[in-house]
């Protein structure tokens, strides 16, 4: 304890720099995977094949797709955009069967009701079918965020600065506290992020705390007052 109190400052900097390098993939996963997602959703052989492409990607070891990747992009290897790029291939892996069955998750009636209003496909994606996929994604994406948070971590092995270089500095000095810290700051990163993402996810959708409810105020026993 008395060296995490005597390294605070350095701790927070690491976990600053380790957030940044999960999120921004999280974002740009989720800005990739959802309109190929709508694109595919309704041809079953694109859906399948991308689903394979995804579930390969996703078995590519990251240690060695952040040694390969600044040789296919021309970064220097302590580039931070190798591991925004490594990252956001893993997200995207990751999201596309989320998106999937987000999308799949949504009334095809109200589709059709929506349409049937006048909606145009855009309209009715991002006004109908978007908000209601919401439940279903947000719980992909709190897969996916936990799955970012720890593979950061496996940066720290080429020397890119995040909590992860408390795992190598420890290993290198034999010294156990500091392993213990930066796996303990990595639990707490993993659970802030899941825990903002369940908070954004209710705010976002209000109306799916009342799905399995009814009207809002009246659960199962109002249901049984009211018979």
């Amino acid at each position: 304890m008395e060296w995490a109190i005597a390294n605070a400052g350095r701790i927070l900097s690491l976990a600053g720099q380790h957030l940044v390098l999960a999120i921004v993939p999280l974002v740009l996963g989720l800005i990739i995977s959802l309109p190929l997602a709508q694109l595919v959703r309704h041809n079953r052989a694109w859906r399948t094949g991308l689903l394979t492409l995804s579930s390969v990607l996703y078995t590519v070891p990251s240690l060695a797709l952040f040694i390969i990747l600044p040789v296919v992009l021309g970064t220097r290897i302590l580039d931070p955009v190798n591991v925004v790029v490594a990252l956001t291939v893993y997200a995207v892996a990751l999201l596309m069967r989320s998106a999937l069955d987000s999308l799949d998750s949504v009334d095809g009636g109200l589709s059709l009701a929506a349409q049937a209003l006048g909606h145009t496909a855009v309209t009715r994606y991002f006004q109908v079918d978007l908000p209601l996929s919401l439940p279903v994604l947000v719980a992909g994406l709190r897969a996916v965020s936990v799955s970012n948070i720890s593979l950061v971590s496996v940066a720290a092995l080429v020397g890119m600065p995040n909590l992860g270089i408390l795992f190598t500095e420890g290993l290198q000095r034999d010294f156990v506290t500091e392993i213990v810290v930066g796996l303990i700051a990595i639990l707490v990163l993993a659970l802030l992020m899941d825990l903002l993402l369940v908070v954004l996810g209710r705010f976002l959708s209000p109306w799916a705390r009342f799905a399995s409810g009814g009207v809002p105020g009246r659960g199962a026993s109002g249901r049984r007052a009211a018979a």
